[in-house]
């Protein structure tokens, strides 16, 4: 077995890590191998350059390919090498990425294929949502369920644990506080303070993916799987942060009229688009037994530890 990974950022990494443990432990071994953009192979900053080590210390084949330059064409002939294909790329490739690689991984006659739909459900979502921010996730699913060679996995995860304190994102804004006051925080609620969304960390998409890339018997023939961590609503998340803080904490709900009207005044601002759909509740959640983690037993971390703990120490870099 031959697996490639596009791309290695947070869950490129996780994924990559995860696959490393498993495949260890399951002779024959697969080989794995990791596409980078050719600015990150060929003169890697220090940073980068120590990722490229570390990934050679896992025994991780280091390949370039560029998704941006390269035809459908090109990309396939790369990828004809490859048993299975999982793209760990997100939006940072750029409009038309995404399809771009599912044409190519058809084209080459993959017999499987994880495309980048490690989110929300873009079936319930649908494509038209704040302004179509996600149309070509739905044209992704479209062409994969329209053919049969090859054999597709989509791992819907619900919004990575991290970005709830993106602070482009703005649900959490955490600050010092002035004149030597202690440290306060907003909390902003999208839709409602009732509003949840479903949570799981990259590593435990990781720990998912590798088991369903090592052990075919637990995946569908083509179709779409759930993960999860938890489930938090906003006011949760506020609770949490006046625990932590005692209360020096601003509560602000961002209604869906008020959303809707941000992204009229900024339709291009992608921040402003995903701010909407979390606040129209819809797709965004989902009950953990239903995951895929759930069904085969895989243990996720508990948001409410990591969320505790990270926020903590980012407090306690502001005293």
């Amino acid at each position: 077995m031959s697996v490639l990974v596009i791309g290695a950022g947070e869950l490129g990494r996780a994924v990559i890590h995860a696959l490393s443990k498993r495949v260890s432990h399951d002779p024959p071994r697969p080989s794995i191998t990791v596409m980078l953009r050719p600015t990150s192979t060929n003169n890697p900053s220090k940073s980068k350059d120590r990722e490229l080590n570390e990934l050679d210390h896992l025994g991780v084949v280091t390949i370039s390919g560029d998704i941006e330059a390269y035809s459908v064409d090109a990309l396939a002939q790369i990828f004809r090498s490859f048993d299975t294909i999982i793209s760990c790329t997100g939006f940072s490739a750029g409009p038309g990425s995404q399809l771009k690689l599912a044409h190519a991984v058809l084209a080459a006659g993959t017999r499987r294929y994880f495309p980048w739909q490690f989110g929300i459900d873009y079936d319930i979502i649908g494509p038209d949502a704040a302004g179509g921010i996600f149309r070509e996730q739905c044209k992704v699913r479209e062409l994969l369920r329209a053919q049969k060679r090859t054999r597709w996995t989509i791992v819907s995860t619900g919004m990575f644990t991290s970005f709830l304190l993106e602070p482009s994102f703005g649900v959490v804004d955490v600050m010092s506080g002035e004149n030597g006051k202690a440290p306060r925080a907003i909390v902003r609620a999208l839709g409602s303070w009732d509003n949840a969304v479903t949570v799981t960390q990259p590593e435990d998409i990781g720990t998912v993916v590798a088991e369903l890339v090592t052990n075919e018997a637990s995946l569908p023939q083509g179709g779409v799987v759930f993960t999860a961590g938890g489930t938090i609503s906003y006011e949760w998340l506020a609770r949490l942060l006046e625990k932590i803080l005692v209360y020096n904490v601003t509560r602000e709900e961002w209604t869906v009229p008020q959303l809707v009207m941000a992204l009229a005044r900024e339709p291009g601002n992608q921040i402003a688009k995903y701010r909407l759909v979390f606040s129209m509740g819809r797709g965004v959640t989902w009950d953990r037994s239903i995951t895929i983690n759930q069904q085969l037993n895989i243990p996720t971390a508990d948001p409410e530890q990591w969320l505790t703990d990270t926020l903590t120490q980012k407090i306690q870099g502001l005293v």
